[in-house]
């Protein structure tokens, strides 16, 4: 029997899993917020779970449905995440940054039934967005939306107790659903399969667009679960989790390692550096998990050695590479002696590699550990497909249980990035050396890393190209001390528009892009780099981009 047939941690559903957890240990404390000192143990949380899941059957909810949550990490994120699991549902998870461009694509795309909002996030209000999306919501009955702009949309829940024309409130819902009988919820629950897909997350693509990536039961419970073996979870553990709930960082690093452990989840409604430090000394939180600028947010605060940080052990940096003085300090100042550091894509449901909780620091900073059980790896030449030696360059591609079920309503692209045997293409450039410790080296596709967010060039070109004063639009990286990378946008004008410049174009963006893909600069120029058959030189763009901003002296 080969590694890729390997008997896994569980076959169970999502809903299963909790059913069992709630058997065996009701009363120990899955979910804390401790800055509004709220906490439900597994039997309580299940039964908000299971009271929203009979409501959103009385609304017309069924098993295949996709219900998406636009949100914070509000309590009622992760009660949405198990009420759909237990019903069969699909929870979309929408990025809290998009704008209205990006949010329309994302409810048109994965042709999403219901959307559950909160009230906005900075200076970008949800519900006033919902609107302008859907008029017909202030005139229509609640569940009985008809939308010419998004058709397969019927309902739209308010995350409060907050009254909105044509959306029902969360607290409704739960009210709903106390009324049903628990039959009706057993004989949905039955069926459901840990192959059926439970959670699809947007992640942008070379295509210009983002691609709803479908995630099974199968994959994230086993992949989370052998994310917590590495930071060595028990159920006493409890583990900050301030990253977004939208990405797998959050949903599945965060929520399905501390869920397949017993163990604790110590929640931050968003990235605070002040509000994380007093989670974890209130909590006595043994892990917290961050970006590397979250970290370095988190000790420079003023007040951070006002906090005790001593009971924490473990956590979880990535997003981008770890400095070795980061890791230092991070080990040194905040007690973690075993943080471990993971590389993965959300493709493969994410973490591929991971180091350990007893890692050398040298294996800490300069790799990003070895393979995670139960899949194969391999490096291959780009050009050729052929299996390369150890520590040399190549391709990273995988195969196993973690591998995506695809990517919704889009076979050419599935196609694309699996082959027919299984392996999974990841676009990134790595090795791997002769102990079994992987090194990232690059990337195939035009992929930004800011601050741990992937920003594809081509979603912000095409974006960028709807403004009719632009005749031609690249989209580049340039290196960052703060983020990592930042991005820059060159402009060539259209004619007649040559007094096009940085300020329009970002006014142009706002309302309409995150924030953290608007370009931090625009060049407008005249030309484009070019090869002598007309491709556009990227390389040469960054080039110019770091010239531009001082980071390399002309002409280098």
């Amino acid at each position: 029997m080969s590694i890729y047939d390997a008997k896994l941690f569980t076959e169970k559903t999502i809903g299963e899993f909790l059913d069992d957890l709630v058997a065996s240990q009701p009363d120990h404390p899955f979910i804390l917020y401790p800055d509004r000192n709220l906490c439900w143990s597994y039997r309580e949380f299940n039964q908000r779970c299971e009271d929203l899941a009979k409501g959103l059957l009385a609304i017309g909810i069924q098993r295949g449905d996709h219900v998406g949550v636009w949100a914070r990490n509000v309590p009622e994120w992760l009660t949405f995440m198990f009420a759909t699991a237990k019903i069969g549902c699909v929870l979309v998870t929408v990025n809290t940054n998009y704008k209205l461009h990006e949010v329309e694509y994302v409810l048109r795309q994965s042709d999403m039934k219901m959307v559950a909002i909160v009230d906005g996030q900075r200076d970008v209000s949800y519900v006033d967005v919902i609107y302008e999306l859907l008029p017909e919501l202030r005139t229509m009955p609640r569940g009985m939306l008809q939308s010419a702009k998004l058709p397969r949309l019927k309902s739209v829940c308010y995350l409060g107790q907050e009254k909105h024309r044509g959306m029902y409130s969360s607290e409704e819902l739960f009210a709903l659903g106390q009324s049903v009988d628990d039959q009706v919820l057993k004989e949905a629950m039955e069926g459901i399969s840990n192959h059926d897909v439970v959670n699809m997350q947007y992640t942008s693509g070379t295509t210009g667009f983002p691609k709803g990536v479908m995630l099974t039961h199968r994959n994230i419970l086993n992949n989370g679960y052998y994310i917590g073996e590495r930071q060595l979870f028990t159920k006493v553990d409890r583990v900050c989790v301030p990253v977004p709930l939208f990405h797998c960082f959050g949903c599945v690093l965060g929520v399905m390692a501390v869920f397949t452990h017993g163990a604790t989840l110590v929640m931050c409604e968003q990235f605070d550096p002040l509000l994380v430090l007093a989670s974890i000394q209130k909590a006595k939180a043994t892990a917290v998990y961050g970006v590397p600028t979250m970290y370095y947010a988190e000790l420079n605060h003023p007040m951070f050695k006002m906090f005790d940080m001593s009971s924490l052990r473990t956590g979880i940096m990535s997003g981008a590479l770890c400095p070795t003085e980061l890791m230092q300090r991070v080990i040194r100042e905040m007690h973690m002696p075993e943080i471990t550091i993971p590389y993965g894509l959300t493709e493969s449901s994410p973490v591929i590699t991971m180091s350990s909780a007893h890692e050398t620091l040298e294996h800490r900073v300069h790799t990003v550990g070895t393979i995670q059980p139960n899949i194969e790896i391999k490096i291959v030449d780009p050009d050729t497909g052929e299996t390369l030696p150890p520590n040399t360059t190549g391709e990273i591609m995988v195969r196993g249980y973690t591998v995506m079920k695809g990517y919704y309503n889009m076979p050419e692209e599935t196609a694309k990035a699996i082959e027919p045997d299984g392996w999974l293409h990841s676009g990134d450039l790595g090795q791997v050396d002769e102990e079994g410790y992987y090194r990232i080296t690059g990337r195939l596709k035009d992929m930004i890393i800011r601050g741990g967010e992937n920003i594809y060039p081509r979603e912000i070109e095409e974006f960028l190209m709807t403004n009719k004063r632009v005749e031609q639009c690249e989209v580049v990286g340039a290196p960052d001390e703060k983020y990592g990378e930042i991005v820059c946008a060159f402009i060539i004008p259209a004619k007649g528009a040559e007094d096009l410049n940085e300020e329009e174009l970002r006014d142009y963006c706002r309302n309409q892009i995150a924030f953290y893909k608007t370009p931090a600069h625009f060049f407008v120029v005249d030309h484009f780099p070019q090869t002598a058959s007309g491709k556009i030189q990227k390389f040469k763009l960054r080039d110019w981009a770091k010239e531009l901003l001082g980071i390399a002296p002309k002409g280098k």
